[in-house]
């Protein structure tokens, strides 16, 4: 198709067919993740913030495709994703996750020991504290933001700052990928009109909401485009996948 914006699929109904067809479709995953995924699900109120298994597999080719070994993840929640990482990396590669609740944080690490996966590290802070303190010898081959919204243009200045050109030490390799998750927050960033049905739901239904979150994912994607160390491409998949290639 010529157009960028094409209505694939005629209603909600088919677009989950479509979905699960995807999903069926897709690089494979190993049971111990398909069952960590469904212990999420089944144990947490807030299961809505862990990605899917769609995204999850998305993010194994992703991981797979650039060769990574190292990744960092800024907003753990309670390892899922942490454990995809894990997983796509190998044994011999390793995972850093950041997260604020101490209670998150204590559930991630059990669970990923219970689920095999010991190549993974969960260091319990604020990220906008722990990040610039974080000394590497070797850097990051990919960076996932899934964290508390209003922290990203933050998250993506120390990114920069802590991965200067040429430096000993740095905190993302040159070519290394930065990703932001829920880039687009159920469309808000792009439409707050009542043509879009959640600017009415979303705020009732998020705890803290804040309209500020929005205006800082829309300063994220402005920067990760317009920067000159960065190509971006922002993907309308999953509430939204940001995705910047570090050039230098």
């Amino acid at each position: 198709m010529r157009e960028n914006c094409t209505t694939l699929y005629p209603n909600d109904k088919v677009a989950r067919k479509v979905s699960e067809y995807a999903d069926r479709s897709s690089i494979d995953l190993p049971d111990t993740l398909i069952k960590y995924h469904q212990w999420v699900l089944d144990t947490q109120p807030r299961s809505y913030f862990t990605i899917s298994l769609l995204e999850a597999r998305l993010l194994t080719w992703m991981a797979r495709t650039v060769g990574a070994k190292r990744v960092l993840e800024i907003g753990a929640f309670v390892g899922f994703s942490m454990g995809v990482w894990a997983n796509a990396v190998g044994p011999k590669g390793s995972v850093i996750g950041l997260e604020f609740s101490p209670e998150y944080a204590a559930l991630a690490r059990e669970q990923l020991l219970k689920h095999g996966y010991d190549n993974c590290s969960v260091v319990q802070g604020n990220a906008l504290e722990v990040l610039p303190t974080l000394e590497s010898e070797e850097p990051f081959d990919i960076i996932f933001i899934d964290a508390q919204k209003s922290g990203y243009p933050a998250y993506l200045r120390t990114i920069l700052d802590k991965s200067q050109p040429g430096a000993a030490r740095r905190l993302l390799r040159r070519g290394g990928l930065i990703l932001g998750d829920n880039a687009l927050r159920s469309a808000l960033v792009v439409d707050q009109s009542d043509d879009n049905p959640a600017t009415r739901t979303v705020p009732k239904q998020t705890e803290n909401w804040s309209w500020g979150d929005v205006e800082h994912l829309d300063e994220f994607n402005r920067v990760m485009h317009s920067h000159d160390r960065i190509e971006a491409m922002l993907l309308p998949v999953f509430d939204g996948l940001g995705m910047g290639r570090l050039l230098d």
